[in-house]
């Protein structure tokens, strides 16, 4: 009896155990071997409310300390890039070159056309554009003057040839003598192309001449440090009408404000700086005349970048219109002409930084009657460079 109470009660525990062990959410869990996943929320957790703080108190951001296994990867540092500064150009710019009468009777006398620049074509080489005006002709079809007073200013085609030593790129052949043609007249047109002929033919661009205006009008462009630097070459209405190109005729580029505009803008889309050179104003005078002025105020308003201006025979005066600067003579560079003021002349050197005009230099030179050009003593620099400043002066 006590036997069958015992059995009787640990069946009933082992029941209520079982019973217990059957009931959901209240079994053990089953070991896995798939790792848990935590799920994100569809939406926020609600946060308790944080405690009112007072009024100076600062609320920092929580601190993360990466564990050895998710440390956070650090940025990639961004390179430091400092612009090389652009290059800088040197342009040159020089006075007349008349290889003509005694002086071309000089260079047949001793048989050196390199005469006339020995003394200064380092400083012409050094340059990386340098640019002349060519105001007579070369051409054996044209009869030489020899050492004495003419208005036909004719030279060898060697003239060519030693310009190209000398170190010029550029040559604007805008100018009034340069269809002369001796005493044979009716060689003019022959001449002018023989001169240009001559010039291409030794590698240096000729500008502002052709075989009709259209020509005349183009633009020559030179690249130096990857700027186009293009130039327009123009000379004035005061020149012999022969001169003068025509639709179908050849000679220069005709100065007027239209042509001017016609040949910049021309440039303009060929070129990131735009030179007009105009040949131009009275001979022999220092001061600009009221229309060289005029077409100097036309020539910048039409887009040009510089201009320098050639044909006076005597160093002129410079200034500055609307930003642009305009020399408007640079005297003599070749010649045979005897007045001192005559015999002097400046080298300009014109600097660029990529299109960025930053200055001018100016060297003054003296040439001898035999064509010989010197660098000015410093007595004589000094004159020039006084003489200009005044006259520059007067038109501020």
């Amino acid at each position: 009896m006590n036997i069958t109470m015992f059995h009787l009660r640990r069946l009933f525990v082992f029941i209520m155990l079982f019973s217990a062990a059957c009931q959901p959410g209240l079994a053990a869990p089953l070991p896995s071997s798939t790792p848990t996943q935590r799920v994100v929320p569809a939406s926020p957790p609600i946060l308790a409310p944080s405690p009112t703080l007072p009024p100076t108190a600062t609320l920092l951001p929580p601190t993360i300390t990466p564990t050895a296994t998710a440390s956070p990867i650090p940025p990639s540092p961004t390179p430091s890039f400092t612009p090389s500064p652009l290059p800088i150009t040197t342009l040159l710019f020089t006075g007349v070159i008349v290889p003509a009468r005694c002086v071309q009777a000089k260079l047949d006398a001793i048989g050196n056309p390199d005469y006339p620049y020995e003394e200064v074509k380092e400083i012409i080489q050094k340059a990386d554009i340098a640019v002349g005006v060519f105001n007579a002709t070369m051409s054996d079809k044209a009869e030489r003057t020899g050492c004495y007073w003419t208005y036909q200013l004719v030279g060898s085609p060697d003239n060519a040839d030693a310009m190209q030593r000398a170190g010029f790129d550029v040559m604007s052949v805008a100018t009034n003598h340069i269809k002369d043609c001796g005493l044979m007249k009716s060689w003019c047109t022959e001449t002018f192309q023989d001169t240009l002929e001559n010039i291409r033919r030794v590698g240096i661009l000729p500008v502002g001449g052709g075989n009709n205006l259209a020509e005349a009008l183009e633009p020559v462009v030179v690249t130096v440090n990857g700027i186009r630097f293009g130039f327009v070459a123009l000379g004035d209405s005061k020149m012999n009408e022969v001169v003068f190109a025509k639709e179908d005729h050849p000679g220069i580029a005709f100065l007027s404000e239209e042509n001017m505009r016609a040949a910049v803008a021309a440039a303009r889309k060929a070129a990131d700086v735009v030179i007009a050179m105009p040949h131009w104003g009275s001979e022999d005078i220092l001061m600009p005349n009221w229309l060289q002025q005029q077409q100097a105020i036309y020539s910048v308003r039409a887009g040009a970048d510089l201009v320098v201006g050639n044909h006076t025979h005597v160093v002129q005066a410079f200034q500055m219109i609307d930003g642009v600067q305009v020399f408007y003579g640079l005297g003599n560079f070749v010649f045979d002409q005897g007045l001192r003021d005559h015999r002097q002349g400046v080298i300009l050197l014109v600097r660029f930084q990529g299109t960025h005009y930053l200055g001018y230099e100016m060297i003054p030179t003296h040439t001898d009657a035999d064509g010989r050009v010197h660098i000015a003593s410093p007595e004589e620099a000094a004159e020039i460079l006084e003489r200009v400043n005044q006259a520059s002066q007067q038109l501020h």
